[in-house]
Protein backbone atom coordinates (compact mmCIF):
# COMPACT_ATOMS: atom_id res chain seq x y z
CA UNK A 1 0.00 0.00 0.00
CA UNK A 2 1.58 3.40 -1.10
CA UNK A 3 2.25 5.61 1.86
CA UNK A 4 0.44 9.19 1.21
CA UNK A 5 3.45 11.78 1.75
CA UNK A 6 1.12 14.72 2.81
CA UNK A 7 0.29 12.48 6.10
CA UNK A 8 4.20 12.33 6.62
CA UNK A 9 6.27 14.05 9.42
CA UNK A 10 8.66 16.83 8.91
CA UNK A 11 11.31 15.06 9.88
CA UNK A 12 10.20 11.49 7.55
CA UNK A 13 9.89 13.73 4.79
CA UNK A 14 13.57 15.36 5.46
CA UNK A 15 14.82 11.40 5.44
CA UNK A 16 12.94 10.81 1.64
CA UNK A 17 14.25 13.93 0.26
CA UNK A 18 17.78 13.12 1.75
CA UNK A 19 17.41 9.69 0.16
CA UNK A 20 16.78 11.37 -2.96
CA UNK A 21 12.75 12.00 -2.98
CA UNK A 22 12.70 15.14 -4.68
CA UNK A 23 8.51 14.67 -4.09
CA UNK A 24 9.21 15.16 -0.28
CA UNK A 25 10.92 18.34 -0.81
CA UNK A 26 7.72 19.83 -2.44
CA UNK A 27 5.63 18.58 0.01
CA UNK A 28 7.88 20.62 2.74
CA UNK A 29 8.04 23.48 0.75
CA UNK A 30 4.22 24.00 0.79
CA UNK A 31 3.95 23.09 3.97
CA UNK A 32 5.81 25.78 5.14
CA UNK A 33 6.76 28.33 2.50
CA UNK A 34 4.10 30.59 3.37
CA UNK A 35 4.84 31.08 7.73
CA UNK A 36 8.82 31.25 6.20
CA UNK A 37 7.82 34.40 3.50
CA UNK A 38 6.22 35.97 5.76
CA UNK A 39 8.63 35.87 8.75
CA UNK A 40 11.18 37.67 5.91
CA UNK A 41 8.85 39.30 5.14
CA UNK A 42 7.59 41.47 8.34
CA UNK A 43 11.39 41.84 9.02
CA UNK A 44 12.76 43.74 5.26
CA UNK A 45 9.15 44.81 3.99
CA UNK A 46 10.00 44.65 0.67
CA UNK A 47 9.25 41.74 -1.60
CA UNK A 48 12.17 41.95 -3.87
CA UNK A 49 14.25 41.63 -1.10
CA UNK A 50 12.63 39.01 0.60
CA UNK A 51 11.85 36.94 -2.67
CA UNK A 52 15.86 36.96 -2.77
CA UNK A 53 16.24 36.21 0.60
CA UNK A 54 13.41 33.29 0.55
CA UNK A 55 15.33 31.28 -2.54
CA UNK A 56 18.90 31.57 -0.44
CA UNK A 57 17.13 29.79 2.66
CA UNK A 58 15.62 27.36 0.86
CA UNK A 59 19.25 26.43 -1.28
CA UNK A 60 20.73 27.00 2.00
CA UNK A 61 18.34 24.05 3.35
CA UNK A 62 18.67 21.68 0.42
CA UNK A 63 22.45 22.04 0.69
CA UNK A 64 22.41 21.34 4.36
CA UNK A 65 20.05 18.29 3.82
CA UNK A 66 21.81 16.67 1.09
CA UNK A 67 25.35 17.01 3.16
CA UNK A 68 23.38 14.87 5.69
CA UNK A 69 23.81 17.35 8.41
CA UNK A 70 20.02 18.43 9.22
CA UNK A 71 20.12 16.53 12.57
CA UNK A 72 23.15 17.89 13.40
CA UNK A 73 20.84 20.76 14.01
CA UNK A 74 19.20 18.94 16.70
CA UNK A 75 15.81 20.96 16.53
CA UNK A 76 12.35 20.68 14.83
CA UNK A 77 12.63 21.01 11.31
CA UNK A 78 10.08 23.92 11.24
CA UNK A 79 12.60 25.87 14.21
CA UNK A 80 15.58 24.75 12.26
CA UNK A 81 13.79 25.84 8.81
CA UNK A 82 12.63 29.45 10.56
CA UNK A 83 16.46 29.41 12.11
CA UNK A 84 17.99 29.75 8.89
CA UNK A 85 15.46 32.10 7.63
CA UNK A 86 16.67 34.14 10.60
CA UNK A 87 19.90 33.90 9.50
CA UNK A 88 20.07 34.66 6.04
CA UNK A 89 18.12 37.43 6.84
CA UNK A 90 20.79 38.89 9.09
CA UNK A 91 23.36 38.03 6.16
CA UNK A 92 21.51 40.54 4.27
CA UNK A 93 22.07 43.00 6.95
CA UNK A 94 25.54 42.10 7.64
CA UNK A 95 25.94 42.41 3.51
CA UNK A 96 24.46 45.92 3.71
CA UNK A 97 26.41 47.09 6.52
CA UNK A 98 29.61 46.19 4.89
CA UNK A 99 28.72 48.33 1.87
CA UNK A 100 28.62 51.17 3.95
CA UNK A 101 24.98 51.56 3.61
CA UNK A 102 23.25 51.31 6.88
CA UNK A 103 26.74 52.34 8.60
CA UNK A 104 28.15 55.82 9.18
CA UNK A 105 31.36 57.75 9.87
CA UNK A 106 33.79 54.63 9.10
CA UNK A 107 31.70 52.72 11.48
CA UNK A 108 33.01 49.28 11.15
CA UNK A 109 30.36 46.50 11.24
CA UNK A 110 32.20 44.63 13.89
CA UNK A 111 32.22 47.92 15.67
CA UNK A 112 28.27 47.53 16.42
CA UNK A 113 27.54 48.47 20.11
CA UNK A 114 31.34 48.45 20.94
CA UNK A 115 30.41 50.80 24.26
CA UNK A 116 27.70 48.31 25.54
CA UNK A 117 30.03 46.16 28.29
CA UNK A 118 28.08 42.99 28.17
CA UNK A 119 30.87 40.37 28.58
CA UNK A 120 34.38 39.51 29.10
CA UNK A 121 37.03 38.25 26.49
CA UNK A 122 37.05 34.61 27.10
CA UNK A 123 36.36 32.35 24.39
CA UNK A 124 32.68 31.49 25.83
CA UNK A 125 31.87 35.14 26.16
CA UNK A 126 33.00 35.87 22.42
CA UNK A 127 30.31 33.26 21.29
CA UNK A 128 27.79 34.62 23.41
CA UNK A 129 28.43 38.03 22.12
CA UNK A 130 28.28 36.93 18.33
CA UNK A 131 24.89 35.74 19.10
CA UNK A 132 23.20 38.48 21.45
CA UNK A 133 24.49 41.16 18.68
CA UNK A 134 22.67 38.81 15.54
CA UNK A 135 19.44 38.84 17.53
CA UNK A 136 20.18 42.60 18.35
CA UNK A 137 20.30 43.09 14.79
CA UNK A 138 17.01 40.81 13.77
CA UNK A 139 15.23 43.21 16.62
CA UNK A 140 15.97 46.51 15.37
CA UNK A 141 15.42 45.56 11.52
CA UNK A 142 11.83 44.31 12.96
CA UNK A 143 11.21 48.40 14.33
CA UNK A 144 8.94 50.71 12.98
CA UNK A 145 11.34 53.43 10.62
CA UNK A 146 10.97 56.01 13.19
CA UNK A 147 11.96 53.91 16.56
CA UNK A 148 14.70 52.07 14.37
CA UNK A 149 16.01 55.23 13.25
CA UNK A 150 16.94 56.57 17.01
CA UNK A 151 17.88 53.19 17.76
CA UNK A 152 20.82 53.22 15.03
CA UNK A 153 21.80 56.83 15.45
CA UNK A 154 22.11 55.73 19.11
CA UNK A 155 23.86 53.00 19.04
CA UNK A 156 25.75 52.76 15.73
CA UNK A 157 26.52 56.44 15.46
CA UNK A 158 26.42 57.11 19.46
CA UNK A 159 24.97 60.10 19.30
CA UNK A 160 23.16 62.25 22.45
CA UNK A 161 19.57 62.38 22.30
CA UNK A 162 19.58 65.95 21.74
CA UNK A 163 21.74 65.52 18.65
CA UNK A 164 19.28 63.22 17.57
CA UNK A 165 16.56 65.21 18.06
CA UNK A 166 17.94 68.02 16.39
CA UNK A 167 18.88 65.59 13.60
CA UNK A 168 15.01 64.30 13.65
CA UNK A 169 13.32 67.48 14.08
CA UNK A 170 11.63 66.40 17.25
CA UNK A 171 11.96 67.42 20.95
CA UNK A 172 14.28 65.07 23.34
CA UNK A 173 11.42 63.90 24.76
CA UNK A 174 9.78 63.10 21.66
CA UNK A 175 12.86 60.74 21.24
CA UNK A 176 13.39 59.32 24.55
CA UNK A 177 9.40 58.21 23.97
CA UNK A 178 10.67 56.70 20.69
CA UNK A 179 13.63 54.84 22.06
CA UNK A 180 10.66 53.75 24.63
CA UNK A 181 8.44 52.54 22.76
CA UNK A 182 10.89 50.60 20.63
CA UNK A 183 12.73 49.07 23.61
CA UNK A 184 8.97 47.62 24.55
CA UNK A 185 8.40 46.17 20.86
CA UNK A 186 12.11 44.60 20.59
CA UNK A 187 11.11 42.99 24.00
CA UNK A 188 7.85 41.44 22.56
CA UNK A 189 9.25 40.56 19.56
CA UNK A 190 12.08 38.66 21.65
CA UNK A 191 10.15 36.45 23.70
CA UNK A 192 8.01 35.96 20.62
CA UNK A 193 11.12 34.33 18.98
CA UNK A 194 12.87 33.44 22.04
CA UNK A 195 15.71 35.59 21.24
CA UNK A 196 18.09 38.35 23.48
CA UNK A 197 16.59 38.55 26.85
CA UNK A 198 17.25 41.47 29.12
CA UNK A 199 17.33 44.43 26.90
CA UNK A 200 16.80 47.23 28.88
CA UNK A 201 20.83 46.30 30.53
CA UNK A 202 21.53 46.36 27.24
CA UNK A 203 20.15 49.62 25.92
CA UNK A 204 20.87 51.28 29.22
CA UNK A 205 20.14 55.01 28.51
Amino acid sequence: MEVNKLMLTDEDLVRSFAEGDNGAFEILLMRHKDRVYTYIFNIVHEHSIADDIFQDTFVKVITTIKQGRYYDAGNRFVGWLVRIAHNQTIDYYRHLASEKIISNDGCEEGDLFNEIKLFDDSAQDAIEKEETLRDIEMLISMLPNDQRRIVMMRYYQDLSFKEIADLENISINTALGRMRYALINMRKNAQKYNLVRDLEKIFDY
